[in-house]
């Protein structure tokens, strides 16, 4: 065996994949959005399998309540202050040299999302934000890329995979979109367990090694529900839908999260009791500067990558690209007015 190839020589004696497989591996390029509680155990589980090129794409930064079902990180990481992205990127690579990955500390929206998917083989969903899954869903069906979706709360938690053309999509599934906020549970109200993390990651990994090496014909046009409380698991039969359902995105190629015409500026992060802030348009700040006029308004802290002013109860991230985490409220209008009190942005 190739001696680039004896590290996974457990993975290519499965016949499934073979040393054909896994060199189809070394050579395909992923895009993974979100790395926080999936994202990360299918980061890990996909270096450790040998996936040549990784993109990671997350907004956010570490806090100690993460490290309970993000696998990836420790109390090192969240004490540094880093976001997931480069705290990612640094374990990944220790895990396996041969993975090329690439970190960004970005938020993806219809701006940027094409961007991040030249020459991508598949895209992953390790995001707790269906915004962002419309808008995944929308570029993949314009682009034909594969993507795979995934989502977690309390016990329970559900995939399926999607390829363009072949199966019904993530709009077929939910014609009417997201659920409206505050209509659903939230890892904030319900909570989460880290094992249905592990379970839901772990279907979302195998999906993605079956389109890699290649073997589509395993994949079933099913969402996949299981709740590891209970004990129970289901699947839901969608090879009809995409026959009957008339979907504007895979049907009309109607791609309104993709065209900008639908989504927002604002995001209020699960669980965190913190609101997510864009700004308007591209920009990039010069977080030295920031740090230094900001000094006067409270407690600074500085690394490269982002900077966080604590003033009275809150907490504010900011970041080069403008986009802003304010701390210490779960409502939009009073984070935007601390945004714009302490800050000016």
């Amino acid at each position: 065996m190739n001696a680039d190839l004896d590290r996974y020589s457990r993975q290519t004696r499965f016949f499934e994949v073979g040393t054909e497989g896994q060199e189809r591996l070394l050579q395909s390029r992923v895009l993974l959005i979100g790395c926080g509680a999936l994202g990360s155990f299918i980061a890990n589980l996909l270096v450790r399998s040998g996936v040549g090129n990784l993109t990671i794409v997350d907004r956010d930064f570490l806090e100690l309540s993460n490290l309970q079902r993000q696998v990836l990180f420790d109390e090192d990481d969240v004490e540094e202050g880093l976001p997931k992205a480069i705290a990612a990127a640094r374990k990944l690579r220790k895990i396996n040299s041969q993975v090329h990955v690439l970190p960004y500390v970005k938020d993806v929206d219809h701006t940027n999302i094409e961007s991040f998917c030249q020459k991508v083989d598949l895209i992953i969903d390790g995001t707790d934000n269906f915004e962002i899954r419309f808008l995944i869903n929308d570029v993949s069906a314009k682009l034909g890329i594969p993507w795979i979706y995934g989502g977690c709360l309390g016990a329970s938690g559900q995939s399926m995979t999607i390829l363009p053309g072949k199966t019904a999509c993530l709009h077929c599934l939910m014609p009417e979109g997201p659920p409206p906020s505050g209509s659903s549970p939230t890892c904030d109200t319900a909570g989460i367990i880290a094992p249905i993390i592990g379970a839901i990651a772990s279907i979302e990994s195998a999906d993605a090694l079956k389109v890699l090496v290649g073997d589509t014909e395993k994949l079933v046009n099913q969402l996949t529900v299981i709740d590891l409380w209970e004990k129970h698991t289901r699947q839901m039969d969608l090879a009809s839908l995409k026959e009957s359902a008339d979907c504007p995105v895979c049907k009309h190629q109607n791609y309104q999260w993709l065209d900008g015409r639908a989504g927002s500026q604002t995001a209020v992060l699960c669980g965190r009791n913190s609101v997510q802030i864009r700004p308007s348009s591209s920009t990039q700040i010069d977080l030295e500067k920031m740090a230094e006029k900001l000094k006067s308004a409270g407690e600074v802290r500085l690394n490269p990558f982002m900077l966080k002013l604590f003033v009275e109860n809150f907490e504010i991230s900011i970041f080069q690209d403008g986009r802003a985490i304010v701390t210490g409220t779960d409502e939009v209008a009073k984070a935007k007015s601390v945004l714009a009190q302490f800050v000016g942005l």
